[in-house]
């Protein structure tokens, strides 16, 4: 029978969840409540927290210690290993504040891609990155603290529990294909770009776009690693920029690492090379206020990177190229980065673009299957669409994928 299942700490937030769980029967679904806490709560409780603990690896005295910070983490554990073994496990909802979201969420992270993942948690209003992470967990922001039964809270948990309900009621069906799948990463500046090529591309491949926002960077990390595709176009590299100058966008040290952990045949490119992330523009740290910048919008402020930021970023992708043994090539926009870096641009730069390119000369090691292409384009030029195809089929035929 498909189930769902209602997790969280039932020592502190029994009727709440019995109050999901309710809702969820009531429009037909089997459900199991599942408690996390460490201080009681199982009258509430299918599965109790000792059965959940049970499922660490070290075993139950893991969990159950004194230190409250150590037992979330175990508990955390605990839960993955519970839930990922669960055979009837249709959808999930948790509820929690920061110590139930730290326990949930890291298990919602292991579940696979389409399962139907609710996580009210009380931090969904900040910075989800730690949550959420590189999987599809739907963060719904409870507005009233988790604590009681009210006019707020009734409402906006029966919201979560259905929108879980109708995710499992009216499930989309998984469509295969016989196609190859590829990975592709794109911006806002470089949208021209990546939908020229996943036009050219989508006769023969299911062309996967990931968006170069710091976790699109690490989901597309994650499904190469997983090997699952038969190519990547990383066209979209920005994410690099925040990594190394300070933006809010980085998708972290292990950025470009997964095609040199698989060997898959890559062409990449300095899409977006320009630029750093801010939030609004009150969000910029004081020591950039005499900067370059472009408010993309209300929310977005983006600021140029400088020859010097720019020479020690090409460095940093040409080292992590030069640990690439699959089949590489590199293409530089000779005319521009991104749509911004254009003649008559707000970022237009040839002194900050000739140092990226000459830091990406000068750093990767050049062999058969490890190249850079100079192009005497702008990366949303036709022609430029037309090389990263070409490239890509080429090295695809030589047999890297």
């Amino acid at each position: 029978m498909r189930t769902a299942y209602v997790v969280g700490t039932a020592d502190t937030k029994g009727p709440e969840l019995q109050y999901v769980r309710d809702l969820l029967e009531a429009t037909g679904i089997s459900t199991v409540l599942v408690n996390v806490g460490i201080k009681g709560g199982e009258q509430y409780a299918d599965v109790s927290a000792a059965e959940v603990a049970a499922c660490h690896p070290d075993g139950p005295a893991a969990v159950f210690v004194d230190d409250r910070g150590r037992a979330v983490i175990e508990m955390a554990r605990a839960l993955t290993q519970y839930a990922t073994t669960r055979e009837d496990l249709a959808g999930i909802i948790g509820l929690g504040g920061s110590g139930g979201s730290g326990i949930i969420a890291p298990a919602m992270q292991a579940l696979p891609l389409g399962l139907p993942k609710v996580l009210v948690s009380t931090l969904a209003s900040g910075d989800v990155s730690a949550y959420v992470g590189a999987s599809d967990v739907n963060m719904f922001h409870p507005v009233t603290d988790v604590s009681g039964l009210n006019r707020v809270s009734r409402r906006l948990l029966g919201n979560a529990a259905h929108a879980l309900a109708g995710m499992m009621t009216h499930e989309v069906p998984a469509v295969e294909s016989d196609k190859p799948a590829l990975v592709l990463s794109m911006f806002g500046v470089t949208t021209p770009a990546v939908q020229a090529m996943t036009a050219r591309l989508s006769d023969d491949f299911d062309c996967l776009v990931f968006h170069a926002t710091g976790s699109g960077g690490r989901c597309m990390e994650q499904i190469i690693d997983h090997r699952t595709v038969a190519g990547v176009l990383d066209i979209t590299t920005t994410e690099v920029c925040d990594l190394l100058v300070g933006g809010v966008l980085s998708a972290g040290e292990d950025r470009l690492s997964a095609v040199a952990r698989t060997g898959l045949p890559m062409v990449g490119s300095c899409g977006a090379l320009d630029m750093v992330n801010f939030w609004g523009p009150e969000t910029v740290p004081p020591v950039f206020r005499d900067r370059k910048f472009h408010h993309h919008n209300a929310q977005v402020t983006l600021m140029r990177t400088t020859p010097q930021e720019c020479a020690t970023i090409g460095t940093w992708i040409g080292n992590k190229l030069n640990a690439c043994a699959g089949p590489v090539r590199f293409l530089l926009p000779l005319r521009g980065v991104s749509a911004l870096d254009i003649e008559g641009g707000d970022f237009h730069d040839p002194e900050a673009d000739a140092a990226l390119f000459q830091a990406l000369r000068d750093t990767v090691i050049q062999t058969d299957s490890r190249q850079l292409v100079e192009l005497d384009l702008h990366i949303n030029d036709a022609a430029f669409a037309e090389a990263a195809v070409a490239n890509f089929k080429e090295i695809q035929h030589d047999g890297g994928a």
